[in-house]
């Protein structure tokens, strides 16, 4: 269910977007990200948040006239959460799962879409998640989570959960800032395309993991 990454935006477009408050729903709300990235910075992998290049490579590869339902790891202020809302197919569903309580009330609080569901829980509990929605697979997983310093029975948990309720044909995508995460993908996934994204703070490397 992957396409090739398209091109990022051009310089136009992007300020077209910004025009139309993208600019100032990232600057206004970028104190809130950095300021918990001080209270728990092995809870966030950087202390800004995803960039607008990072997020369109991210999710160019996602068919999202045929997505159902996806599903959102750690989406902090949400600006990723922003822009899969804006593509997604009305009759879409979006899951995002987030620790951090201060997040939490701010996404709730930031979106007013019924396509969304925001909780207060952990990505091993996706599940369980999945169960009490009443929905039986994840076309999409993304992921931002710094698996390199969770615990490792943490980390095992996530990937496993998160390969149980994937579509046969989803895709896993994860964003990190390093290949340490590799090798326990390897471990839970026959199929992983890696691609890497430097107009980020810091750059990315991305995962694309397939059953």
């Amino acid at each position: 269910m992957l396409r090739k990454p398209l091109p990022a935006r051009s310089p136009v477009s992007s300020q077209r977007r910004s025009s139309n408050g993208d600019g100032v729903f990232r600057s206004h709300h970028a104190w809130l990200f950095a300021r918990n990235f001080f209270r728990h910075p092995r809870m966030l992998g950087s202390i800004i948040p995803s960039s607008r290049f990072l997020i369109n490579h991210l999710i160019t590869p996602i068919h999202f006239d045929r997505s159902r339902c996806i599903v959102e790891y750690g989406p902090g202020i949400g600006n990723i959460t922003k822009e899969l809302l804006e593509r997604m197919r009305p009759d879409s569903r979006l899951i995002a799962i987030e620790t951090n309580e201060e997040f939490v009330a701010f996404l709730k609080y930031q979106f007013h879409d019924p396509r969304l569901h925001v909780l207060h829980a952990s990505a091993a509990e996706v599940s369980r998640i999945m169960y009490d929605l009443r929905l039986d697979c994840a076309d999409y997983i993304i992921s931002g989570i710094p698996y390199s310093t969770m615990p490792i029975s943490l980390r095992n948990s996530i990937l496993r959960e998160s390969r149980q309720v994937l579509h046969p044909e989803g895709a896993f995508i994860i964003y990190q800032f390093s290949n340490a995460v590799l090798p326990h993908l390897q471990a839970h996934f026959r199929s992983i395309r890696q691609e890497f994204e430097p107009r980020n703070v810091l750059p990315a490397r991305l995962f694309y993991c397939m059953k």
